[in-house]
């Protein structure tokens, strides 16, 4: 438990992490809390380094006490415990937290007309490229280049992680997309994978629980077929899943965090 975490009794971390509280951005007004998990080992073997990913909705990835409505992604224990298994690689995971009222605007690629707002979203790729990436690269024993480099998140920031890949690929070549809010804007995201001219190189998580609506299911087939008419491979560089009885919870992400990070980290 980190040692500035006050009243421990209502956290739920677990392992070792690091924080950056109130990180500033020039490319974005809103301070925002990034919390870091660093993977078991990694104060003792000071030459190994580590892939890193990222998560969208960072108080809700690790602690019940800063997660929305008290329920959080339980990361932190899913990758202890798959780590020391040797089920997947040791990873660092940085959870970048959201603004609130902001947090439409900056995970939407495109302004809504039916929403009244969002289009935000490139500079808050902006923000994760060139400012909070290159710090994590200085601060910690990371392995740099796409294929160590993953992004992810669910709703807007599922929508968020595949547009930032597409628009990307040099720096994020693993993605976790979650229950994506692929009904934004029209289905924009689907006309861009769908006028993609060639096939990039993406290793991509893609899944939906079926309790979330006939719409958000029938978008998400719709993104695998695409994906697989340019060239992904479900299994090999593609993943789609679907979960009967979750709905659009953290808990629902939670219960799956396991199966993404073997996918996507594979040991």
């Amino acid at each position: 438990m980190p040692s500035d975490v006050k009243d421990a009794q209502h956290h739920t971390l677990t392992g070792d992490f690091h924080f950056f509280r109130k990180f500033e951005s020039l490319y974005l007004p809103d301070a925002r809390d990034i919390i870091v998990y660093l993977p078991p080992g990694y104060r003792r073997k000071r030459i190994r380094r580590y892939p890193v990913l990222y998560l969208h909705d960072g108080q809700n990835v690790f602690d019940v006490a800063t997660s929305f409505r008290g329920d959080e992604w339980q990361v932190d224990e899913t990758a202890e415990a798959l780590i020391v298994a040797g089920s997947i690689e040791p990873l660092i995971v940085v959870g970048v937290y959201n603004t609130g009222e902001h947090r439409i605007d900056e995970y939407t690629p495109t302004l809504d007309a039916s929403h009244g707002r969002g289009g935000k979203s490139h500079l808050y790729s902006a923000m994760l490229r060139r400012e909070i990436k290159p710090m994590i690269d200085r601060e910690f024993r990371t392995r740099k280049g796409p294929e160590n480099t993953g992004l992810g998140g669910s709703s807007l920031g599922g929508l968020v992680t595949l547009e930032m890949g597409l628009s990307h690929p040099e720096v994020f070549g693993k993605l976790a997309v979650m229950s994506p809010a692929l009904w934004w804007d029209k289905q924009m995201l689907l006309g861009r994978v769908q006028a993609l001219p060639e096939k990039l190189p993406l290793r991509i998580w893609l899944d939906m629980g079926l309790d979330e609506g006939e719409r958000c299911v029938h978008d998400t087939r719709q993104m695998r077929d695409l994906l697989e008419r340019k060239g992904w491979v479900q299994g090999r560089d593609l993943q789609h899943w679907e979960y009967p009885d979750a709905g659009h919870t953290e808990s629902a992400w939670a219960a799956r965090m396991g199966q993404v990070l073997q996918f996507l980290f594979p040991a």
